[in-house]
């Protein structure tokens, strides 16, 4: 009995540390084939409200009053040059200088008004689309390395045109998608950015290293990669099965309808809806890559892991 016992002991010992090793074996490698992967990024723009500023005459002097907002004001010294007496009539003026006054900050002070200026209770939309390609389409990540090399990210003008580009760099490779997914939500200004930051920090942080980078007119270009992840990415181009991973991150004012992400047809209209966003309407964007550097591989293995939102198209 003891025998027995001893041996079944001794089997399940065996069997748990060739279990044991079995995992370790896997995560390891799945670690390494994790361990290079490098990253591509083109971003600008700010969720601030614009801050008023106004000019002219001012309260005092002789250059009579403007009411706050461009409208309706009279000067302070028309009583004194016969336009009725001191007492009632400049009473009257006052009162409706203050309430032109009070009616502009009012309507200032939430929404869009009726002007359509972005305040802090403005409605933002914020979306992201992902697309999943063959590794076959070579000719996306040189497109995407040059937009980041001219794009001009500092102005309104220049990332919307950024963000054209690189939405029409993906539809001309329809043959070569797999995967994509999309999701889109709406927040006041003040919120929205926060929201933003973490759908473009979450695809960051898939990086080890941003290789290539154009924020805010900021180029930078590294060859960060260390020795033992160029030795893995050597040996991983040899592995069939590579992709790319493009992930479109916008900030725009009011609203972005993107259709759930199941089929080409609609991955093609996620893309399309981003790409005509105007720059009058568009406030931030985060165009993020990988792989950048060359040799570099996405494996199939490396989709699940990371990018388990993704969807067969």
């Amino acid at each position: 009995m003891g025998n027995k016992f001893a041996f079944n002991l001794k089997s399940f010992l065996k069997a748990f540390l060739l279990c044991s090793l079995v995992l370790v074996l896997v995560f390891s490698s799945a670690g390494d084939a994790l361990a290079a992967r490098s990253g591509g990024r083109i971003g600008g723009g700010s969720f601030r409200a614009p801050t008023r500023t106004y000019s002219g005459g001012g309260y005092g002097g002789y250059g009579g009053y403007r009411s706050p907002g461009g409208g309706f004001g009279f000067p302070f010294l028309l009583p004194f040059f016969g336009f009725g007496g001191f007492g009632s009539l400049f009473t009257i003026l006052i009162v409706i200088a203050i309430a032109n006054f009070l009616v502009n900050a009012l309507r200032n002070s939430g929404g869009t008004g009726d002007s359509g200026e972005l305040t802090v209770n403005s409605k933002v939309a914020v979306a992201k689309v992902q697309v999943g390609l063959l590794a076959a389409a070579r000719d996306l990540q040189p497109d995407l390395d040059r937009l980041a090399a001219t794009a001009d990210t500092g102005s309104a003008s220049g990332r919307a045109e950024v963000l054209q580009e690189a939405t029409l760099a993906l539809l001309r490779h329809p043959e070569y998608w797999v995967y994509g997914a999309s999701e889109a939500q709406q927040a006041p200004l003040n919120q929205a950015e926060a929201k933003f930051n973490q759908f473009a920090l979450e695809e960051r942080s898939k990086f080890t290293a941003e290789t290539l980078s154009n924020v805010e007119n900021q180029l930078k270009q590294s060859d960060v990669l260390a020795k033992s992840d160029a030795t893995d990415l050597a040996q991983l181009s040899e592995e069939v099965g590579e992709y790319i991973v493009v992930t479109l991150v916008v900030g725009a004012q009011g609203q972005l309808a993107l259709p759930k992400i199941n089929s080409t047809e609609e991955l093609q209209q996620a893309l399309r809806t981003l790409g005509s966003i105007g720059s009058d309407r568009l406030l931030a964007i985060e165009i993020l890559w990988t792989p950048q550097a060359s040799g570099d591989t996405l494996t199939t293995e490396d989709i699940l892991a990371a990018y388990p939102n993704l969807k067969l198209v």
